[in-house]
Formats: C-alpha cells, structure tokens, sequence
C-alpha cells in the first residue's frame, strides 16, 4: 500500500492510535454512531417544542453534550477511556522521531489507506519523521526554528529535565476521586502530536499568523505594501478545506481537513440557522487539554482593512479530559457580535 502525507495529515493512514485491538477500536465507532442516532428523535422533540433554533448545544451527540457537562462540573473519578491506554504513559526517552517508530512499526493498519478515518497520534509521529528526511534538520530543531520565525518564544520541548520558566503544574482526578498532580510521562515518542509546551499568548500568534496568510491572498491593498503571509494564502485554504471520509469527534458539524477541524459556511433555508465557517483543534495530554478556534471575518471584496481579520480563541487549561471546543465557540460568537453591534 502507498500511505502519503495527505493521508497521514488528515488521519486517513490507517495507522493505529494508541489501541492496539482493532475490534474494540470498532465497537467504540458502532457505539458513537449508536449515540448520534438516539440523539435525533430527542433534537426533533426540542425544535417542535421551540427549543432548538441557534443553540448549537443541541445539536451535538448526547455523548459530547454529557461529556461537557461532567467538565464544567468537574464532577471527580471520571476518566476519558482513552488515558487508560498504556501507551499514554510512556517513560522511556527516545533521542529522535526515527527511533520512536518502534512503538508502531510492526503493527498492522487498521486498514487500506484512505478509505476510513482514525485519529492517529503515530500517524503524525511518521509525519515528523517525514520532515525530519525532508529537512534534513532533527525534527525538533526545525520546529524550535519555526517556532522563533513566529514569534512564539514560549513554545518549547515538554522535556523533563530542561528548567522552563512558568512551566505548569498539571492535574487528573485519581480513581477515588481526589485531585493529585498528574503522573510522570516522556513525550519525547510523539513530539508532533503532543509533544511541545505553549501559552495562550504564543497560540494566539499563531492563529494570527495562519489567518493573515489566510486572507493576505484577498486583500486588495491599494499601496502595494502587505507583506506576504507565513504560509501562502492557497497552502491555508488547502488546509482548511474539508477532507473526504472524515469526521470529528469535538464538533458535529465539522470535517477533518489537514491537521484541522472545519466547519463551512452553510444555510439551507432563509431565516434558518446559520453556519460560519471557522476551524479548530482541540488537544488532550495527561493532565492538560486545550483548544485552539480562528473565526474568520468575511471580508468585503474592496476591503481597505488589513488583515488578520476575524477572532481568534485559545484556552490551556492544566486539567485532564476538559471539553473546550464548545466554550471556544461561544466565546468566539459573542466577540462577533459585540464587534457587529459597533
């Protein structure tokens, strides 16, 4: 089989993620999709009832909705079955990415490359030794440089034995419910899908950086003197632009696209609800989650504004398994309409 970056970027590869048995991998799809289905008669209750229009919780899987709801309540002793997986506690250190593809490199795919949808950290793990090769730079020598073009000097390693200034503290709730600090890991195995440290205000450069490039390629300026984006403006529309065969976990009304979650913009009916296109991506390690959502504003065709334009949202949180797509979301929309309102 031939597996390609595309596939590897949009999780198309067919390789594993951290469960091992393909059976149980399946049962988990067969009991999502079971969750979608029992959700509809209850939607269809609500808008007849008039409770349903523009509220966007209410049309998400009544798995995702509950799965809210426990993490605003930070009600103890619940776990995500995913952090039961072993591999998510890895202690071993590995001195590169080619090193690191022992973990997977024997195992079987889940199956022919492009025609399903798995989400794969080791996917991207291949994806960073695909750079590395590229580049002809260690993976994390090229990342730590990009990192510095952007600006985003808090955005490190999660090394263990390197000091890092203001470096958090994170925490999961024990199996008796009891909050404790999270357990010892090395992330040095997958550095591309959960390896690196941030702040709210380096992801917010980054969003900028990726929505300039966005609408740099839209903007008419009269003076000639935008300067281009990081990306090219083709390059971030490719990347956020849906995949086929994909779907997301953290918002039903989006695809996967390349290393994205989109949703586009759609409205079936006049007066009816309204879709914005915007794109995210939503992150889980042990003891800490985050999310990351770009709203862009549609810009007018004789525009004199510069970009970026449009609304950017971030949160890091230091807790395990938080639902924060949602939060985002609303965060994102009433910025909008605050800005709309002037």
């Amino acid at each position: 089989v031939t597996v390609t970056a595309r596939l590897l970027v949009s999780h198309l590869s067919g390789i594993r993620h951290y469960e091992k048995d393909i059976a149980k991998v399946k049962e988990e799809k067969e009991k999502a999709n079971r969750a979608l289905k029992l959700t509809k008669p209850h939607q269809d209750k609500e808008q007849k009832e008039g409770k349903g229009i523009e509220k966007t919780d209410s049309v998400r899987p009544r798995k995702e909705q509950d799965g809210e709801t426990r993490s605003r309540n930070s009600k103890p002793g619940r776990r995500d079955k995913e952090f039961e997986q072993e591999e998510y506690y890895l202690k071993e250190k590995f001195e590169s990415v080619i090193e690191s593809l022992k973990i997977f490199k024997n195992d079987p795919l889940f199956f022919k490359p492009g025609s399903q949808f798995l989400y794969s950290t080791y996917g991207f793990t291949l994806l960073s030794a695909v750079v590395e090769r590229a580049s002809g730079q260690k993976f994390t020598d090229y990342m730590l440089k990009m990192f510095r073009d952007l600006d985003m000097l808090s955005t490190v390693l999660d090394d263990n034995e390197a000091m890092i200034y203001n470096r958090a503290r994170c925490y999961v709730y024990n199996k008796k419910g009891r909050l404790v600090n999270a357990p010892y890991v090395d992330n040095s195995y997958k550095w591309a899908g959960g390896g690196f440290l941030s702040s709210v205000g380096d992801l917010l450069k980054f969003g900028n950086a990726l929505l300039y490039s966005y609408q740099a390629g839209q903007f008419k300026s009269s003076t000639g003197k935008l300067l281009p984006g990081y990306l090219k403006p083709g390059t971030v529309a490719m990347m956020w632009s849906p995949v086929p065969k994909t779907e997301v976990s953290w918002d039903r009304d989006g695809k996967y696209a390349m290393a994205w979650a989109v949703v586009e913009k759609k409205q079936e009916c006049g007066c009816c609800r309204k879709q914005r296109h915007y794109t995210s991506h939503t992150g889980g390690a042990v003891g800490a989650s985050s999310v990351l959502l770009i709203l862009p504003e549609e810009l007018h065709p004789q525009a004199v504004v510069a970009p970026p334009r449009g609304v950017i949202v971030t949160i890091v949180c230091n807790m395990q398994s938080v639902s924060l797509n949602g939060t985002a979301l609303k965060i994102a929309r009433e910025f909008e309409k605050e800005k709309q309102a002037r």
